[in-house]
């Protein structure tokens, strides 16, 4: 076992699962993660082997005699009618029938309806009359010759969810943690292996736990597709709501004015529009301004009543287009329905997280380690959405005063509900303060970005996305990641590099165009940027060179080995044709890839001799630093070594064979004349 998973188990005995028992008990069965997770943390909430494999044959065989598949209903309705009464797993709505007077259920799979349930329950669990709860419950059959009645009884219902958590216990837990290992433990929790994500993409997934602390927070995300966009909200928590974006109406959402019944957002902490993007997609432009007043005023009117609910809303969809191309032609909305396409609407939104960052999930991205059940951690979200943490951030900064109120509104509740969900003790510095706060300003940046791209009057009043830092002075502003890589107006260059062409275009993204006069400075690199190369970061320092020294501990690994191959592709490329040059690697191995690795260099030897680069290597256990070393009298330092990039998906994935278009992992490169 990992020494976190160790480690979270002595903390939260009782609380935590390991995290591939769920697909180990699922099968073939539609239903949610927090339904299985909950069964799971009933048997096999430990870490000691024989009770979980005990605990996973139990759930297994409760899947299989209680959950209701739909092509196995009449088989269920025969046991139950047969034994008397069967207890079952299903997904359960409630009705009234103002007719008779009764509240009446009906079953998603097992598919009876108009069955009578008592009012104590609907009383208790008030969520059964919106749209549909998972329940564990006993069903009976009492065959009567009375005319009209129905033989199907409810015994008892119980929604699978936890009813109690100690926050105390939680928050107190918590300070046993260090940031990174609390972060890494909620990406486990939600079912990720935090192995493979950066920071940033760390903080891009935690985002998405934001609606779940923050009443009324307005989140959209927009990306490509297979990126889990819609994960989160119908497998995390039963306080969420996953509905499809054409099958809203304001009757389901608000309040139906005929019954008088209240919809989604009078019931569920987080509604969640699911493929919500389609520029053909029919909507109801009444919705629209039902949902532009709520999102902003927390109420909303039907009839002649007023109504008000804390309800988050989150809009999920996927991009027709690359991000370049639509930052040229058109904006970052453009892929909404005609009726959504509306910058009253969108500039609602607290927060766009840019969905073309987030990888395309592969096997190797789940996590198979600890993590909270999630179901626990779903009622210690929704614990934490009484707390207001929205001005934490003033003991440190100090925001712009040409931000308005709705981008500080915006900011705050970003961050608010960032702190809530890394720091829930409250105990934080100001570099950890300021990393979700810059998160914050450039997700709500973002945003106001493309309003004034689709509305000139936005421009009337600029607002200056700044903050000062009070122990210091400095003033930060903020600038969104995909402005950085293709916006040539707002690109910052190293510091020491003289751009020699009239148009000033960026010798970092503008290759070919740009001539530049070398000087030291340093290049910062984000996590998740792209359009960055190593011709890009420092070709134009290797013209001249003839003998290159790499110092880098690590280069063993099949990835590593091709940065360095690509590294060795660039030196051919910069020296004269005719020249031989000197390349020789230190590095650092042991026992487990020292021969692989040697191999691998010796066939390097060979074949790098055949374009004139004579190659070299030797092991140092003791290096740290990374550095390339030139002889034409510059000295390079590689912050992260030629490892700059996150994994690619594999021999099918062009990112594997263009750097410029790899995520980056953050790092500095500095240049140094000797």
């Amino acid at each position: 076992m990992k020494a976190l998973d160790r480690k979270l188990n002595d903390h939260f005995e009782g609380k935590v699962v390991r995290k591939d028992l769920t697909k180990l008990v699922k099968g073939n069965a539609i239903v949610p993660t927090y339904v299985l997770e909950y069964l799971l943390g009933q048997y096999c909430a430990t870490d000691d082997e024989e009770t979980i494999n005990q605990g996973v044959e139990t759930v297994k065989s409760i899947i299989s005699k209680h959950f209701v598949h739909r092509d196995e209903a009449n088989i269920i309705k025969s046991t139950v009618r047969e034994k008397g009464s069967h207890r079952i797993i299903d997904k359960v709505s409630v009705k009234l029938n103002d007719v008779k007077d009764q509240y009446e259920a009906s079953f998603a799979n097992l598919g009876l309806s108009r069955i009578p349930i008592s009012a104590d329950v609907i009383k208790t669990h008030q969520k059964l009359l919106a749209s549909g709860v998972w329940c564990i419950l006993t069903l009976a059959y009492f065959s009567s010759d009375e005319k009209g009645t129905v033989p199907w009884i409810i015994e008892n219902i119980k929604p699978i969810q936890i009813s109690n958590v100690d926050i105390d216990e939680y928050k107190n837990a918590r300070e046993q943690f260090t940031t990174e290992e609390w972060i890494d433990v909620l990406m486990q929790s939600i079912g990720l292996n935090p192995d493979e994500f950066t920071k940033r993409s760390k903080l891009l997934q935690l985002t998405r736990l934001v609606p779940f602390v923050e009443n009324n927070y307005n989140l959209i995300e927009l990306g490509p597709k297979g990126t889990g966009k819609s994960h989160i909200f119908s497998e995390l928590s039963p306080h969420g709501m996953l509905i499809s974006g054409g099958e809203v109406s304001k009757a389901k959402l608000f309040v139906n004015n005929s019954t008088g019944e209240i919809g989604l957002v009078g019931y569920w902490d987080v509604v969640a529009y699911d493929e919500f993007a389609g520029k053909t997609k029919k909507s109801d432009r009444g919705l629209v301004d039902i949902l532009k007043n709520y999102m902003a005023n927390k109420f909303f009117s039907r009839g002649t009543q007023q109504y008000g609910a804390s309800a988050s809303m989150v809009f999920v969809g996927n991009t027709d287009h690359s991000v370049p191309y639509m930052l040229k032609h058109s904006d970052l909305f453009e892929a909404l329905p005609r009726d959504y396409y509306d910058t009253a609407f969108l500039d609602r939104m607290h927060a766009y997280l840019p969905g073309w960052e987030v990888l395309k999930l592969r096997n190797e991205m789940f996590s198979s380690d600890y993590g909270f059940i999630v179901d626990y951690l779903a009622e210690i979200l929704r614990y934490l959405r009484k707390e207001d943490r929205t001005n934490e951030y003033v003991q440190f900064f100090e925001l712009s005063n040409s931000i308005t109120t709705r981008d500080k509104t915006a900011i705050e509740k970003t961050f608010a509900g960032l702190i809530k969900v890394i720091y829930p003790q409250g105990n934080f510095d100001e570099t950890e303060a300021r990393e979700l706060l810059d998160f914050a300003i450039e997700n709500r940046k973002r945003v106001k970005q493309q309003l004034e791209k689709m509305d000139e009057t936005f421009l009337e009043e600029p607002v200056d996305f700044s903050y000062t830092i009070k122990s210091s002075g400095e003033v930060v502003t903020i600038e969104t990641l995909e402005v950085i890589e293709n916006d040539t107006d707002t690109i910052t260059k190293p510091e020491g590099f003289v751009d020699k062409e009239a148009d000033n275009e960026s010798a970092i993204n503008k290759p070919n165009k740009v001539s530049l006069e070398l000087s030291g400075g340093q290049k910062i690199i984000r996590d998740n940027q792209t359009g960055i190369s190593y011709d890009l970061l420092f070709g134009a320092y290797l013209i001249d060179a003839t003998n290159v020294k790499i110092i880098d501990p690590y280069v063993r690994l099949p990835y590593q080995l091709r940065n360095f191959m690509e590294f060795a592709k660039l030196l051919s490329e910069k020296k004269a044709l005719e020249a031989e040059l000197k390349l020789h690697l230190v590095t650092a191995n042991n026992e487990e890839y020292i021969e692989d690795a040697k191999e691998a260099f010796e066939q390097m030897q060979y074949s790098l001799e055949g374009i004139g680069i004579i190659f070299s290597y030797e092991f140092d256990d003791f290096i740290h630093d990374r550095s390339i070393i030139l002889d034409n009298g510059w000295k390079i330092v590689l912050g992260r070594g030629l490892d700059i990039w996150q994994k690619t998906g594999g021999w099918y994935d062009i990112n594997e064979y263009m750097q410029e278009k790899r995520l980056c992992k953050a790092c500095e490169v500095t240049f140094v004349k000797a």
